[in-house]
Parts: C-alpha cells; sequence; structure tokens
C-alpha cells in the first residue's frame, strides 16, 4: 500500500465540550466501538469502580474531571483513528489549544438539555481560527433534551457554521425511542440496541423503513411517530443539503443526536467521521508547503508530558506527523537545536497505557522519549530544515508567589515547576526583585493541579501567594530601549523561562503609560515559541 493510501485511511480528531457534556464517557465508548478497551471507566471513580481510562492522572481519578489532554489510537472500519481528549474546564483551556494544532477535525459535543454554552464558544472560536471543520453531537438524549429546531437555531446563531442534522431524536428522556438517521433513511430504536448493545455493539434495533410505513407507530408509539415525521418535514425545508466542501470549509457542521451513556448514536458518530472528517492534509511551513503523503518525514511536538509513570520519572514529547514514514530507530533532525536525534522507542497510547511503535504516517501521534531537549512547537524533520508555525503562549489570568514549605526540599520544588512549565500547564516568571518565583496559570483550578502534582510527584510541598498583577506583556524592540524600561521598572519586571523580558504590571494603563515613554518598544500578549 503507498503512502498516499495509508494516510487516506488516518482520522485525526479532537472531542471539545463545555464541561460536564459528557465528553469522557463519548471518548471512552468511541474506543470500546473500536476495539480499545473492554470496559469502559465511569467518570468518576468510587470503590471498587474503574477511573476513566482517558483519565490517567490522579487528580483526575478523584475529582473525576480532565486536566490534560489524552492521546488515543484505535481502529474503526479499515482506518486508523487518533484521537486527542481535551479538557472541558475553561481553566485548561491553553492545554486544548495546543491539542487543536495537532487534529484534522473536531466534534463538538452540546448537552441536549443546556445547548450552547460559554466554554463551547470559546472553544468554537479555536477552530475557526484554526479552519478546523467541526462535526457537532448533541448528547444526554435519554434525558429531557430541548427541543431540536431551538438548538439548530441557537447553535447557528452562536457558533457560526450552518446546521446540517444527519439524525434526529425520536423523543427524549423516558419518552426516547430512538433516532432517525438520514445516512440510510432508518430508525434505530433506542429500547432494542439498549438491551442488546452490550453484545452487539450497536447492530440490533435498526428498522429500515420509510416514515409513513405503520410500523413506526408500533416501534415509536404513535405520537413520537406522529412528531418525528413533522420535525423530518420541517427540517428537509428549511435546513440545506450536507455539501462535503462546505463542511470542509466550516460553513456547515453536521448534527448527530444520541446518548453516549448508553452507547446510542455513537456508532453513527463514528462512522461520520470515516466518511466525512478529512484525512491529514497539508501544512505551511518557514520554507514551503509540505504535504501529508510525501516521502520525506516531518512532525512538531504539540505537548510535553511529564511523570505518565510516575515510578520511571519518565517524560515525552508528543509529536504529530506531518508528513512522510516514521520509523523506529531511525535519526531525525531537531531543528531548533539542529542536532540528529535517533527515537529508539516511539509508542502509541490509550491513555497511560503504551505500546511500542515500528512505523507511523501523517496524522498519527507518537510519544518519543525526551531527555530534556524537546520543546512545545519544535519541528522535526528527515533532515530538511524546515520550521512549522510555533503554538503561541498566551498571557496568564492569575498570578501568585511560589513559596516553599520545606527548604531542604527546594531543589525539588524548582525542578518540578521546570519540568510542570515546560509542558505549557502553566508560564514561570523569575522577578529582578526578588528570589521567590511567580506562577502565571490560565485558570485558579490549575494553581490546585500544580500543588497537588509537586507533592504527589516531586515530593515537594508549597504554598502560593496571590499577586495583583494584570497580565503578562512580552517588551520587544531595540536592545538599548529594552535595557532602559527594565531599569525603570525593574520591580514589575521578570524573565520567563526563555530568558526574554515580560513586563507584569497591576493594572492595564501601565501598559499604555509605558507605551507612550517608549514608544519604540512592542508589548506583547502573547509569545510565539
Amino acid at each position: 500500500m503507498s503512502i498516499s493510501e495509508i494516510v487516506a485511511r488516518r482520522r485525526t480528531f479532537a472531542i471539545i465540550s463545555h464541561p460536564d457534556a459528557g465528553k469522557t464517557t463519548l471518548t471512552e465508548k468511541l474506543l470500546w466501538y473500536g476495539g480499545a478497551i473492554h470496559e469502559a471507566g465511569m467518570v468518576r471513580a468510587k470503590k471498587g469502580r474503574k477511573a476513566a481510562t482517558s483519565d490517567w492522572m490522579k487528580i483526575e481519578q478523584q475529582r473525576g474531571i480532565s486536566v490534560t489532554s489524552s492521546v488515543m489510537s484505535f481502529p474503526h472500519d479499515g482506518h486508523h483513528m487518533n484521537l486527542v481528549d481535551t479538557p472541558g474546564h475553561e481553566d485548561f483551556c491553553e492545554d486544548t489549544f495546543r491539542a487543536l494544532a495537532a487534529v484534522d477535525s473536531a466534534v463538538i459535543l452540546i448537552d441536549g438539555a443546556k445547548g450552547v454554552e460559554p466554554q463551547t464558544l470559546k472553544l468554537m472560536d479555536v477552530c475557526r481560527l484554526r479552519r478546523t471543520p467541526v462535526i457537532t453531537f448533541v448528547n444526554k438524549c435519554d434525558r429531557d433534551i430541548r427541543d431540536p429546531l431551538e438548538l439548530f437555531d441557537e447553535i447557528e446563531k452562536m457558533l457560526g457554521p450552518k446546521v446540517v442534522p444527519m439524525t434526529l431524536p425520536v423523543g427524549s428522556g423516558v419518552s426516547f425511542k430512538g433516532v432517525y438517521s438520514f445516512f440510510d433513511e432508518s430508525f434505530h430504536s433506542f429500547a432494542e440496541h439498549d438491551s442488546e448493545a452490550s453484545d452487539q455493539k450497536g447492530t440490533t434495533g435498526i428498522y429500515k423503513m420509510d416514515l409513513a410505513d405503520s410500523k413506526l407507530d408500533d416501534l415509536a408509539g404513535e405520537r413520537e411517530a406522529r412528531n418525528i415525521r413533522d420535525l423530518t418535514e420541517l427540517v428537509s425545508g428549511a435546513c440545506e443539503p450536507f455539501d462535503l466542501q462546505r463542511y470542509l470549509d466550516q460553513d456547515i457542521t453536521p448534527v448527530f443526536f444520541g446518548s453516549a451513556m448508553h452507547n446510542f448514536g455513537v456508532k453513527h458518530l463514528l462512522d461520520a467521521l470515516v466518511r466525512l472528517a478529512p484525512a491529514p492534509g497539508s501544512r505551511e511551513s518557514d520554507k514551503r508547503t509540505v504535504m501529508a503523503d510525501e516521502d520525506k518525514f516531518t512532525g512538531f511536538v504539540f505537548k510535553i508530558q511529564a511523570n505518565m509513570d510516575p515510578k520511571h520519572r519518565d517524560r515525552l514529547a508528543f509529536v504529530r506527523v506531518c508528513s512522510g514514514k516514521f520509523l523506529r530507530g531511525e535519526k531525525v533532525l531537531h531543528v531548533r537545536s539542529g542536532r540528529e536525534v535517533r527515537l529508539a522507542s516511539p509508542t502509541t497510547f490509550v491513555a497511560q497505557d503504551r505500546s511500542l511503535v515500528d512505523e507511523a504516517f501523517s496524522g498519527d501521534i507518537v510519544g518519543i522519549h525526551d531527555p530534556g531537549m524537546f520543546a512545545i512547537g519544535d519541528t522535526l524533520t528527515g533532515g530538511e530544515k524546515l520550521q512549522y508555525e510555533g503554538i503561541p503562549e498566551f498571557s496568564p489570568e492569575h498570578f501568585a508567589r511560589v513559596l516553599s514549605i520545606n527548604p531542604l526540599r527546594t531543589k525539588q520544588l524548582l525542578k518540578g515547576l521546570e519540568q510542570l512549565t515546560q509542558e505549557g500547564a502553566a508560564q514561570i516568571f523569575q522577578p529582578f526583585s526578588g528570589p521567590h518565583q511567580v506562577l502565571g496559570v490560565v485558570g485558579r483550578l490549575q494553581f490546585e493541579v500544580i500543588q497537588f502534582r509537586l507533592s504527589e510527584e516531586y515530593q515537594a510541598e508549597c504554598r502560593f501567594e496571590p499577586l495583583s498583577i494584570w497580565q503578562a506583556r512580552w517588551v520587544t524592540g531595540p536592545e538599548k530601549d529594552v535595557q532602559a524600561f527594565r531599569e525603570a521598572n525593574l520591580f514589575d519586571c521578570s524573565m520567563d523561562r526563555h530568558g526574554d523580558l515580560v513586563y507584569l504590571p497591576t493594572h492595564e494603563f501601565k501598559v499604555r503609560l509605558q507605551q507612550e515613554k517608549f514608544p519604540t518598544l512592542e508589548f506583547r500578549g502573547a509569545r510565539k515559541n
């Protein structure tokens, strides 16, 4: 099989949603369908019950939330599926932003009762920025949901793309009877599916029939049969037909209904990812357009993760393969340093469970051992000196001074902070005016996660002292003027982990004032890697 044919069978996608929409549950049901796991874990671990497979961190299992992206691969219908499960909580949106840089499409999960929520809007903005096509899955149909037409209107007004329903719910809550699929013009019975899905993985309960067929009244009940006929007629007249190119251009979003908890509608979604979602495509570099099916290997690091196996204190770099063939044991060029490195033990994942991989192709995500030389945004190639666009670091929203509780563990604390901030979970700043480092995060919950991980993984206890800092601004310009600015604002200036000057003002007006005083300088709200 040629590289072009292999790449055409790759699907690399992320699942994104507002917290509690059922994202981790949907992720595990997709893995179950693909045969990657034999038992899906519950989102909240309780006594005698396993935690979610994709939530591998101890704090994720205790709190029942995802705080870092998980990477998983599984087969389906002759295709190789690469799934990135992202954090839903807004306090970890930077991790989601980096994950979306590594995928070709996304599934937006919406709670059928709550509709479009604030974090969904932010995530859609990122998809729009990256021109990522999205499929929408309306979840929790086994509970009472809002009127589908009302949901369609809200999705179009708040998210942007026009809605093209691919399935429609027949009732909801206790009256949920199943879905009608426009794909095969068939009714899929929820009751029949629910009773036998554990053995058949959703192959039962499919009744192909015309909506006018009286058998639908027997299967769904007269009331729900009448409602689905009316709804289908309205949708057919009001919604535009599906057009693949418009989906790829993000003009439309296919919409599916189901219940991830009960495995219902999940196969519709999975089949749609195979049929509709794009295979890996071309990517721009600083030298040329790189085609996914060309022979030359290229890839970039989009995620760093320390201590996936606490016993071995390991550190892994997650690489998205962008072109060519990745071979275990081959030497590749680390473009930023100019050094050749041998990738001896590349791995693929189901959460923290790993397996060695001998080869990978465009669209695949592999983990490689990181001795400390890799950083987010680094490009790896088969020898060509090209660089993919870096993943920016945005200004944190919350800041705190880091104070060690046990001075004898200060070395471990500093090492832990260095490694955790290299993951991109937070940013560390060293003030010129004091010995204590300043930690910056997007959301306050990150302080708790970092404090927990420092204690669990590095045995270093610390506390955080909140600081009244507005935002971070990276200062660039003529070296002479930068030096003058630093000397004039020493108490508000720090150095980031890259050695760049950062201004940490207490108020926005201070930035405007400094811009007037130093017109040759730029005060940037993000740093490109």
